[in-house]
Parts: C-alpha cells; structure tokens; sequence
C-alpha cells in the first residue's frame, strides 16, 4: 500500500554532509511518524532519528544529536535527514520507515514501512 523510496546517498568526507530524501507514494500518507534507520555490515538495524508527522516531535540516537535533523514536507510526502559533521562511524546504508501504529518510535519493529536503503560511506 505504501511504498518508500529514498535517496542522497553518497561518499563524502569526514565533516562534510549530506542530505536524505524518503518519497512516500500510495493512498494518502498520513503516517504516526516516520524514521530513520542504519545497518553497517554485520551490525544489526539502529536507530538513527524519528519524527512525529502531526506533532513534529523529533526524537535522535544518542551518537547522532546535534548532527543530524530530521523533517518532513507533508505536501511532498517527504522525509528527510539531514545529516551535519559526519564521521566515519556514521557510515551506513540508511533506511527510511513509515510507522502507524504509534509504538515507540526508536524501535525497528514498531515501523509497518520500509524504503530500499541507500549508502552513506564516510571516508576518513
């Protein structure tokens, strides 16, 4: 029913940055929130960022405050994350989700939705 697809991925430079986009199509999107995931190789799915749609209550992992910012454009059905002072460690692919049922919002398995992931590798 929903499909998320995001992009900006890309290799930049440790304290350079980069922005995300996630484009929700389908029947209208009118989800509780939305979030950002990332998995490195051989690592499981982390937290990154969330943000409630209608509230605009914002929530961030702990390694990525006052970094990144994530927002969303309800009349472009967009999420993004933007993403300030990037470090190698933030290398990742990085991936989008949609959540309905307003379950806490930095847990993977509280997301109905997910995008295809795109890579953001950070050099040193």
């Amino acid at each position: 029913q929903v499909q998320l697809v995001e992009s900006g991925g890309g290799l930049v430079q440790a304290g350079g940055s980069l922005r995300l986009s996630c484009v929700a199509s389908g029947r209208t999107f009118n989800p509780y929130a939305m979030g950002w995931f990332r998995q490195a190789p051989g690592k499981e799915r982390d937290f990154v960022a969330a943000i409630r749609w209608s509230a605009g209550i914002t929530r961030y992992a702990d390694s990525v405050k006052g970094r990144f910012t994530i927002s969303g454009d309800s009349a472009k059905n967009t999420v993004y994350l933007q993403m300030n002072s990037l470090k190698p460690e933030d290398t990742a692919v990085y991936y989008c989700a949609a959540q309905n049922t307003g379950l806490r919002q930095w847990v993977l398995g509280a997301y109905d939705y997910w995008g295809q992931g795109t890579q953001v590798t950070v050099s040193s």
